[in-house]
C-alpha cells in the first residue's frame, strides 16, 4: 500500500520512482509474450498472479513522445515492484495486451490515501 504520497513526490516520473522504492516497490518488471518478468529474479507472472496497487501517467510538457505511465504492482508470492511504459501511441504492445488482461487494477487518489491513514 503506497502511503503519505504527496503531490510533490508525483511531479515526475523519477521522484514518483523514488517514493515508491521508498515504500518497497523494489522489483523492476518488463512484460513479454510470456507475461510480466521480474529482472531480479527472472520470475514470469501471469495476470491473475499481480495486482495493480496504483498507477501514474506522466505528460510531456509539448512533446506526445514524452507521455509514460507508472505502474505499481503487487505479485501473488509477495513481490512488489514498478513497470514503466510510454503512454499514447508509443505504447509497448506487450505491456498493453497484458494489463487488458489483469483483473485488479486500482487508482488511489489523494482523498483516498488520506482516508487510508485515519
Amino acid at each position: 500500500m503506497i502511503r503519505n504520497a504527496t503531490t510533490e513526490d508525483m511531479k515526475s516520473l523519477t521522484l514518483c520512482l523514488n517514493k515508491l522504492l521508498s515504500e518497497g516497490f523494489e522489483e523492476d518488471f518488463k512484460a513479454t509474450d510470456e507475461g510480466l518478468q521480474s529482472l531480479k529474479t527472472n520470475k514470469t507472472y501471469t495476470p491473475e498472479q499481480i495486482q495493480v496497487v496504483n498507477f501514474y501517467r506522466f505528460e510531456g510538457a509539448s512533446d506526445p513522445a514524452d507521455n509514460s505511465i507508472l505502474y505499481a504492482v503487487e505479485t501473488t508470492d509477495g513481490a512488489k515492484g514498478t513497470l514503466v511504459d510510454a503512454f499514447g501511441p508509443y505504447a509497448d504492445e506487450k505491456v498493453d495486451k497484458f494489463m487488458k488482461d489483469v483483473e485488479e487494477i486500482y487508482k488511489k487518489n489523494t482523498a483516498t490515501e488520506k482516508a487510508e491513514l485515519l
